[in-house]
């Protein structure tokens, strides 16, 4: 099974708004990664196909960009070359419909105000370069327990606020359970989250 190395999203204009690398590279290095990354899949034309051999950078040959561009997000996975490249695709598609599910339509902004919960999101799918989980009903009810944990420490203060997320959250099981996905390899009509 192969290793992913690094995730990066970033905008339009190549500023980086999520970096998770499991390698260690310095900071400067990590700015020329981000760099090169966006060189590399910014100049394509949006209906190539999404996934390219690396930069220089990251390590040379057994290293592939495979990546999403949603409005004004790309979304790349840097993976080594025994990574499937469909897998790949089908794990940001993941990603992306669960921030969508998480923030209601995902945007730029979340990304920045959320960073905390989109780290933890990440954290459920993949963990020191593994891919560790692909359905998203198993990860968004991870992340419902986690934050019912956090607001239950929060104790008593919450208690407004908890009444009124008990209310909206109380059918939601059910209708997570019941959403039907369309099988993945439709990626064509995913709709824009953005």
């Amino acid at each position: 099974s192969g290793m992913i190395k690094g995730i990066l999203v970033f905008n339009n204009h190549g500023k980086p708004r999520l970096l998770k690398f499991y390698h260690h590279y310095t900071e400067e290095e990590q700015q020329q990664i981000v760099r090169e990354t966006f060189q590399l899949v910014s100049k394509r034309d949006d209906n190539v196909c999404n996934f390219l051999e690396g930069g220089s950078m990251i390590g040379g040959n057994d290293y592939r960009l495979i990546y999403r561009h949603y409005a004004t997000l790309y979304f790349i996975f840097c993976v080594d070359s025994s990574e499937s490249e469909l897998g790949i695709l089908d794990l940001i598609q993941v990603f992306v419909e669960t921030l969508d599910r998480c923030f209601e339509n995902v945007c730029e902004l979340d990304l920045i105000f959320h960073y905390d919960k989109v780290h933890h999101i990440l954290g459920e799918l993949v963990m020191g370069g593994m891919v560790l989980e692909t359905n998203m009903n198993e990860i968004l009810q991870r992340i419902q327990e986690q934050e019912k944990l956090e607001k239950a420490e929060a104790g008593i203060s919450a208690a407004p606020a908890r009444a009124v997320s008990a209310v909206k959250s109380m059918n939601l099981p059910q209708q997570i359970k019941d959403l039907k996905l369309p099988d993945l390899p439709s990626l064509g009509n995913f709709k824009n989250p953005f």
